[in-house]
C-alpha cells in the first residue's frame, strides 16, 4: 500500500516558498540539493537539544513515538480522551492535513499548541508584529508554521478552543549551571535510527527555564486574514488548494522569482551527469519558453548583491545579456576601487562581451600592499553559538571561539604556518584561553593582521564584551581587552567606540574593491575567489603544484607534509579544499562518515558541525581525534587560501593584470 499523499506542515512550509515545489519533493528521479539529515542539521544549529529541553518542562507529558500516519493518530486519539494531558509529538488529521505537534497540551476543552524553536527571544525588546497590521519578514517562516497547525486543530476539533505559541530560547534566561548540555546526548540504536538520551534535570534546572512560550494567536489572525489573491480567497481555499494538488501529484505552475536561486530541486552539473531531473529547468521552461541550455546561461539572478532581481523579472529581463546599463545604473562612491554597482555593470558587461579576462585596480593594489607592515599575518577562526550554554551564567547562543590557524608571510616572502589552537573538550569554555593564545603569537611584532571578512573581528569584540561583563574576576582581562582594541575595531551598537592601530585588513573588501574574475561566478567566498586566481596565476601553479608545503618542503606545516596544493590538467587548475583528506582516511566505516556529517570537512558550516558532533554525539576516542585533527587541516588551508590569495593578487597586480 502506498504511503498517503498528506499535506503536512513540512510540506507546507515548502509549498509557501514556492507551490511547485510540492510536485518535485520526494521524487528520487529529481535532483534535490536539501537532501542533509534534518536531525544532524538540528544538532549543529541546537534544534535537537532546544526540543528535548522543552519536553524536559512536561514531565507528565505523553510521547508519540510511532511514526506511522495509522498509528500515531490512534495513539494521539486514545490520549486526548483524558481530560488533561501533555503530548508530544501528537498527531492530527483532518481532510488531507496532516500535523505533527511539538508539545500539545490538553486542559477540559482548551489545546494550547507549542511550537518549538531554536531561534531565541528577547522578551523585553523583540517583536513579531510591524506597524500596520504586519508580519516581520524574519519570524514569518516561524509564524507560518504554528498559523497552519492551529488552522489544522482547529478544523479537526471545532468544539474546543486553541492558543498557540512560539516555544524559544530566551535570550535573557542565564544557564542555571554547569553541564547542562552535556545531558543532551546523540544515540544510535540497533536499526541506525538515531535518538536523545536525556539525563535527568535536577530541580533547579527544571525551575530556572531557559525557554519562553511566547503567544502568537494575534499572528495568526493576521496570516490568515492576509490571503486574498486568487485562487486563494481566503486561507482554508489555499490550504485545499494546495493540498489537493500534492494529492494527486499535480504540478502548480511555476511563477519565475529571485527565489528560484535557491531552488533546491536545480540540478548541478554531477546531478545531470547521473541523469537526474533539474525542477528548475522544468519551471522555466514552461514559464518562460527557455530550453534547457538558456536555464544554465547567466541571468540577472547571477548578479552579485543585486537587490532589483525581481523588478527586472517582472519586466520581463532574465537573460543577463539584457540587462542594461540603466538598469544597474552604475557609480562611483568617493572610494578606491570598485562601488558597488560599478562591480555589479563589469560583471554583467564581461558576460555580455563573452569577455573571461579578469579586471584588476593595479594601483590601487599596489598602494594596498605598500600600506601594510610585515611580517604579515592571516587568521582564521572556527567558532559555534550553542542554544543551550556551556556553563552556569552563560547564555543562549553566547559565542564560542574554539580553534584558530596563524600563518606568517615575511618580506622575504618566507611563508610559515606559524601556530593554531583548537579545544574540543565537551563542556569547556575556551574564549579566554584562545585569546590568550593568540595574544602570544600576534603580539611579537607590528606585522599588519588580515582576515577574510568581518567574522574574527565580530568575535573578538563579542570576547570583549565577555571579558568586560564577566562576574568572575579574570586576573588578566584588562590586559587581554587591551590586546583586542589593538587589533579590532568596535562594532555597531558597541558601548565603547574604537579603531586599534593594528586592526585588521579584510581581505574580503580587497577582493570587492580591487578584483574581478568572470571564474568567480559572481561568489566572493574565499572558496571561489582562490581558484580563480590560482588559474590566473602561474606563480602560484608552479609554487603549489609540488610538495612543497610541511614535511621536507620549503613552508613549514604544523599538519601536512610534502603536501601539493593543487593539479593542472587540460588548462583547468583543482581547488585546494578538494584536496583536502578525508575525515577518516583509510577507513570504509561507514559509521564513522555518518557520525562527521562529511567525508571531508570544506567549508566553516562542516567544522562548526564536526564541532557540535565533538560534543553531543557518543563516540570512540579515536573518532573524536580523527575529526580533531580534519578541523586542524581546514582551518589550516584557510589561512593558508589567505596566504595565497595575496601571492596571486600581487603577483597579478606586478604584471599589470595579465594573466597566466
Amino acid at each position: 500500500m502506498s504511503k498517503p499523499r498528506y499535506l503536512t506542515k513540512s510540506r507546507f512550509k515548502m509549498a509557501l516558498e514556492c507551490p511547485t515545489k510540492l510536485f518535485y519533493t520526494a521524487k528520487k528521479d529529481y535532483a534535490n540539493q536539501k537532501k542533509d539529515d534534518p536531525f544532524l542539521l538540528a544538532l549543529a544549529d541546537g534544534g535537537f537539544q532546544v526540543g528535548e529541553l522543552a519536553k524536559q518542562y512536561y514531565p507528565e507529558g505523553v510521547d508519540i513515538r510511532e511514526l506511522d500516519y495509522d498509528t500515531a493518530l490512534e495513539k494521539t486519539n486514545e490520549v486526548l480522551a483524558r481530560e488533561n494531558v501533555t503530548i508530544f509529538e501528537a498527531a492530527v488529521k483532518v481532510d488531507d492535513l496532516f500535523i505533527r505537534v511539538d508539545v500539545l497540551k490538553k486542559q477540559g476543552d482548551r489545546i494550547s499548541l507549542f511550537e518549538v524553536k531554536s531561534k531565541s527571544w528577547d522578551p523585553d525588546g523583540d517583536s513579531m508584529e510591524g506597524k500596520r497590521v504586519s508580519i516581520v519578514a524574519g519570524w514569518r517562516p516561524y509564524l507560518e508554521d504554528i498559523a497552519f497547525q492551529k488552522y489544522v486543530v482547529r478544523k479537526a476539533f471545532p468544539a474546543w478552543s486553541v492558543k498557540a505559541f512560539l516555544t524559544l530560547v530566551n535570550k535573557n534566561a542565564a544557564c542555571p549551571t554547569d553541564g547542562l548540555h552535556q545531558k543532551f546526548r546523540v544515540k544510535e540504536d540497533q536499526q541506525g535510527r538515531k535518538y536523545v538520551e536525556v539525563k535527568d534535570l535536577d530541580e533547579e534546572e527544571r525551575a530556572t527555564k531557559i525557554l519562553v512560550d511566547v503567544p502568537v494567536d494575534s499572528s495568526c489572525e493576521i496570516i490568515y486574514a492576509e490571503v486574498r489573491g486568487e485562487p486563494d480567497q481566503d486561507y482554508a481555499a489555499k490550504a485545499k488548494r494546495l493540498s489537493q494538488a500534492y494529492k494527486k501529484d499535480e504540478k502548480i505552475a511555476a511563477v519565475v522569482t529571485s527565489a528560484c536561486a535557491a531552488c533546491e530541486f536545480s540540478a548541478s552539473n554531477e546531478n545531470l551527469k547521473s541523469e537526474l531531473k533539474c525542477g528548475k529547468t522544468e519551471c522555466w521552461g514552461e514559464a518562460l519558453g527557455f530550453s534547457p541550455e538558456d536555464v544554465r546561461k547567466p541571468t540577472v539572478l547571477d548578479i552579485w548583491n543585486f537587490r532589483k532581481k525581481d523588478e527586472l523579472i517582472h519586466a520581463g529581463t532574465v537573460r543577463m545579456t539584457d540587462v542594461s546599463l540603466g538598469d544597474i545604473a552604475p557609480n562611483a562612491d568617493g572610494k578606491p576601487g570598485l562601488s558597488a554597482k560599478e562591480r555589479q555593470w563589469i560583471q554583467v558587461e564581461k558576460t555580455q562581451d563573452n569577455d573571461d579576462t579578469p579586471w584588476l585596480d593595479c594601483d590601487g593594489l599596489k598602494r594596498e600592499f605598500a600600506s601594510w607592515n610585515f611580517p604579515l599575518h592571516f587568521i582564521d577562526f572556527e567558532t559555534a553559538a550553542p542554544a543551550i550554554p556551556f556553563n552556569k551564567g552563560r547564555f543562549a547562543y553566547e559565542g564560542i571561539a574554539f580553534q584558530y590557524s596563524h600563518h606568517v608571510l615575511d618580506e622575504e616572502g618566507k611563508i610559515e604556518h606559524k601556530g593554531q589552537y583548537i579545544n574540543t573538550t565537551p563542556g569547556e569554555f575556551p574564549n579566554y584561553e584562545f585569546i590568550r593564545a593568540l595574544k602570544r603569537e600576534l603580539e611579537a611584532d607590528s606585522g599588519a593582521i588580515f582576515m577574510y571578512a568581518p567574522h574574527e573581528n565580530t568575535y573578538l569584540n563579542l570576547i570583549y564584551r565577555q571579558l568586560k561583563t564577566d562576574p568572575d574576576d579574570i586576573a588578566d582581562g584588562d590586559e587581554l581587552c587591551d590586546f583586542i582594541r589593538t587589533v579590532t575595531k568596535s562594532t555597531r551598537g558597541s558601548v565603547e567606540t574604537w579603531e586599534g592601530d593594528r586592526s585588521m585588513v579584510d581581505m574580503l573588501q580587497i577582493v570587492k574593491r580591487f578584483y574581478y574574475d568572470p571564474r568567480m561566478g559572481g561568489s566572493n567566498s574565499l572558496k571561489d575567489v582562490l581558484p580563480a586566481v590560482l588559474s590566473r596565476s602561474r606563480f602560484l601553479q608552479e609554487k603549489y603544484s609540488g610538495p612543497v608545503y610541511g614535511g621536507s618542503g620549503e613552508i613549514v606545516s604544523l599538519n601536512f607534509e610534502n603536501q601539493p596544493w593543487l593539479n593542472v590538467e587540460d588548462g583547468k587548475v583543482s581547488n585546494p579544499y578538494d584536496l583536502l583528506p578525508k575525515i577518516y582516511e583509510g577507513s570504509s566505516d561507514s559509521t564513522l562518515e555518518f557520525w562527521s556529517g562529511e567525508d571531508a570537512l570544506k567549508d566553516g558550516g562542516a567544522a562548526m558541525t564536526a564541532y557540535a558532533r565533538i560534543q553531543y554525539v557518543e563516540m570512540q576516542d579515536y573518532e573524536r581525534e580523527a575529526i580533531r585533527t580534519a578541523l586542524l587541516k581546514y582551518c589550516e588551508l584557510d589561512t593558508l587560501a589567505m596566504v595565497m590569495l595575496y601571492e596571486g593578487l600581487k603577483d597579478l597586480a606586478k604584471k599589470g593584470g595579465e594573466a597566466a
